[in-house]
């Protein structure tokens, strides 16, 4: 590749090894793993690409056939039986040409693979073979146009090449270069090909980047499950039909077994009823059904089935006429869903989507220290699956959240027959987990759990329970209770209480913060009365800071109380209260109003304070600090009395 006109270099940075992150093995392990990631998944990268499917992958060992060549015609002969002899004056090169720019002289072992790249729209699918010589470290990616079948030719005008290259002089410095042939030439469409800065800017420099980490990921790279052609068109399909994101299911199986009716299905924890809405409209019968009505359900029309009801594991709540269940963030009924499933019929099969974490019975533990609380969560979801007797598949689906794995029971791994067997065998699965746990938290009721009357009507075996585990149920969940298939399961409630401490009365919010503004500016108070007049003047008392420990116990017992019944407690009112206070790494102290720049400084595109809440409250060190507020009142954006308030108007949308 003496040819090349167009290069840029940059040195690979070793990142030292400590126990949390391993370094890879070798410099060249790194960089083959990069080159790995960008032949398989360039859509990391590229943003406009949808992915590549990977047609094919063949190794030349040129020892063997003793020309490097040689084999690699063999190879072309096989994989691009279309190639077409170009004569090197045009866009299109055949074999012989490009062998001659391709092959450096020492070659030992040669992998071609050959991928095709997918846009996500506004443009056609592109085939491309890459070629590995892993002697030399080079990596180069070629475009083929024409159908590789028929006729075909390497478009050398987009021929790029990423190389490793060891310093002879430095042996502990290497360097990864990404070469352009012909950069006048370079045909860039802004999708597959972008322009030749963007390779050398951002394409090297995340091949450097990935090339020095050693990240092994637990989960399955995205639509792993699905062709990545099928889903990007009918992605396309759909989001112009609706200009929404959505989600697609079933239409690759439906081929595979030749089913012509739509699957039909039940939405448990809808939400906002989207999903249901364009499955049905796209001819899927089914409903969704969710806990809480939303306002926008009302605009779907008559025929988008969704209810109102609160869902209870039972024998009330199973669905034999439907293909699938969804639990999409379903929350308290995402470890359900599988049991469901399995006990609706031998049919019905799920795909859910976990998102909160929650158990059988109240909030999930995790039991898997090594692994992250979102791993141990999803390796749970999936051994409830097994248990239940489905083969549980994982994929990453393409949506804008941190939690996008999916889990989907689509196949039993058991005869119709054994129906029995399994059945017995989860409500064995649901009793130990929920005796082990409840054991733990409270061992004197352990054996009441444990007994078979988990799953028999009588409830009041679960009397001893303690509040936060097993609640009393209304008279409407025992009349129920011949069905029901664990008494310590509380759905949610119809309408979610506002627990981040800002319904909290008024009164008591003031009297605390009052309480522990003293107490803080107490810390330095004497230090503060002992400074000479001089050097005491201009300055406002700040008072000290206080471990969050220390402050609860300023407070009696029936106020921490109060505070423990809100998300946060003590904690989210002190962060309510900005005004007064800075909470940070465990310590609380007075927010310090002498400071022109406040604690962050807030980058360009945060949000700032808006100009309608200026002097709309009063300013509580003016009413409450001995030293009254360290800023003037033109400066202040609180009001110094009540002459400076104004009405709070609505912002502008």
């Amino acid at each position: 590749m003496a040819a090349m006109a167009m290069e840029r270099e940059l040195l690979l940075p070793l990142l030292p090894t400590t126990p949390a992150v391993a370094a890879p093995s070798s410099p060249p392990a790194g960089f083959w793993a990069a080159v790995a990631v960008w032949t398989a998944r360039p859509q990391v990268a590229n943003r406009r690409l949808s992915g590549c499917r990977l047609q094919a992958e063949r190794e030349v060992d040129c020892s063997a056939c003793g020309c490097a060549a040689a084999g690699l015609r063999e190879v072309l002969a096989e994989l691009l039986p279309g190639l077409e002899a170009g004569d090197g004056d045009g866009a299109g090169a055949g074999p012989g040409l490009a062998l001659e720019l391709l092959l450096p002289p020492r070659v030992e072992r040669l992998k071609v693979v050959l991928r095709t790249v997918i846009p996500k729209a506004g443009a056609a699918t592109c085939t491309e073979m890459v070629l590995q010589d892993f002697l030399n470290n080079t990596a180069t990616f070629i475009p083929i146009d024409g159908q590789i079948a028929e006729s075909c030719t390497f478009k050398k005008n987009n021929m790029y090449r990423l190389k490793l290259r060891h310093d002879k002089e430095d042996e502990s410095s290497w360097f990864i270069s990404i070469s352009i042939l012909y950069p006048e030439e370079w045909d860039a469409d802004g999708i597959l090909y972008p322009k030749t800065a963007w390779l050398t800017d951002v394409l090297l420099t995340k091949i450097v980047k990935w090339s020095a980490e050693n990240k092994k990921s637990s989960f399955k790279s995205t639509l792993s499950l699905i062709p990545v052609e099928k889903y990007s068109q009918y992605y396309r399909n759909l989001k112009a039909k609706y200009k929404e994101i959505v989600k697609i299911l079933w239409e690759e199986e439906r081929a595979e077994k030749g089913l012509t009716d739509k699957q039909s299905f039940i939405d448990l924890g809808c939400g906002n009823g989207l999903l249901v809405h364009i499955l049905t409209n796209e001819g899927h019968p089914g409903r969704g059904i969710d806990v809480r009505k939303r306002k926008i359900w009302d605009m779907y029309g008559p025929q988008t089935r969704l209810e109102e009801c609160a869902i209870t594991p039972s024998d009330d709540f199973l669905f034999p006429e439907v293909d699938w269940l969804i639990g999409n963030h379903s929350d308290e009924l995402t470890p359900w869903i599988p049991v469901v499933a399995a006990r609706s019929s031998y049919s019905c099969r799920y795909f859910v989507l976990p998102c909160c974490f929650y158990d059988f019975y109240g909030k999930y533990c995790r039991r898997e220290p090594k692994n992250t609380q979102y791993r141990a969560y999803l390796n749970f979801i999936t051994e409830v699956g097994s248990v239940c007797g489905f083969k549980v598949e994982e994929d990453c689906l393409r949506i804008p959240s941190t939690k996008r794995v999916c889990l989907i029971g689509n196949q039993r791994t058991y005869p119709l027959s054994s129906e029995e067997r399994l059945d017995e065998e989860r409500r064995q699965y649901i009793r130990e987990r929920y005796s082990c746990t409840l054991g733990t938290e409270n061992n004197h009721f352990s054996e009441v759990i444990a007994s078979p009357s988990l799953f028999a009507p009588d409830m009041k075996h679960c009397s001893n329970a303690s509040d936060s585990m097993v609640q009393d149920t209304s008279a409407e969940m025992n009349s129920l209770a011949s069905s029901k298939w664990l008494a310590g399961f509380q759905p949610r409630e119809k309408i979610q209480k506002v627990r981040n401490c800002a319904a909290l009365p008024r009164d008591f919010t003031d009297d605390v913060v009052l309480q522990v503004a003293k107490e803080l500016l107490k810390i330095n108070q004497e230090s503060f009365k002992n400074s000479n007049d001089e050097d005491n003047a201009g300055n406002w008392n700040k008072g000290g800071s206080l471990p969050l420990k220390n402050v609860a116990d300023l407070l009696d017992s029936s106020a921490l109380q109060r505070l423990k019944n809100e998300c946060g407690g003590l904690k989210t009112l002190l962060r309510n209260n900005c005004q007064v206070f800075e909470v940070a790494r465990g310590q609380v102290q007075i927010r310090d109003w002498t400071k022109e720049q406040q604690a962050r400084k807030q980058s360009p595109g945060a949000r700032k304070m808006p100009l309608n809440t200026s002097k709309s409250r009063l300013c509580w060190f003016f009413l409450n600090h001995p030293d009254g507020c360290p800023r003037n009142a033109e400066k202040c954006p609180f009001a110094h009395g009540t002459e400076e308030l104004r009405p709070r108007t609505a912002a502008l949308k």
